[in-house]
């Protein structure tokens, strides 16, 4: 077990973005755009094409944390460290000096891996919030709170859903810059 969650982590470590910006842009993408190593900033720099190959391969990230686990019969909550630590390897990655992505796409790899059903409840919560709010970043991580929720009535051990609660507390905090930025356009609008 304890195998397993430092090499969640240390997979959590491996950044696509960078991986991607280097090979095809022949540049570090900590001294562009953003800084940030994420697909957004990928996308940034390199288009859709650097967004979707970061996307896929941060998401891929957290699918292969829930993959293993399940194929040593992991508990749900032992599985649910994992994807937590992956996304804290990616959010602060030692081999890059802590300078990481938000851990979003990892999140979603991971999560829609151990339960697909949260698929469409992930969509329609978007799109119901994007329609009041028109923001992307408020209407995506809006829609993860009904994810504990949706776990909860699918009949998971109340312990998975604080693991999970603790899960959104981190990306939360990832993105609380974005969240003060957005907050702070808002109330100027007003």
């Amino acid at each position: 077990m304890f195998l397993y969650w430092l090499f969640a982590y240390f997979l959590g470590n491996m950044m696509t973005g960078f991986l991607v910006v280097r090979l095809i842009g022949n540049d570090d993408i900590r001294k562009q755009g953003s800084g940030n190593v994420g697909a957004r900033n990928a996308g940034r720099i390199l288009g859709k094409k650097g967004f979707i190959l970061t996307f896929l391969g941060d998401a891929l990230k957290g699918a292969l944390i829930v993959l293993i686990a399940k194929y040593f019969g992991f508990a749900d909550e032992i599985l649910l460290v994992g994807i937590a630590l992956a996304i804290l390897g990616h959010i602060k990655p030692i081999l890059l000096g802590f300078q990481g992505g938000k851990g979003i796409s990892t999140f979603i790899g991971g999560i829609i891996t151990f339960e697909p059903l949260l698929i469409p409840i992930i969509i329609a919560g978007f799109l119901v919030i994007y329609l009041f709010i028109k923001s992307f970043t408020f209407a995506g991580l809006g829609s993860f709170v009904l994810i504990p929720i949706t776990l909860y009535f699918l009949h998971y051990s109340n312990i998975s859903c604080i693991i999970t609660i603790g899960i959104l507390i981190i990306l939360y905090f990832a993105h609380r810059e974005n969240i003060k930025e957005r907050l702070s356009k808002h109330e100027r609008k007003s």
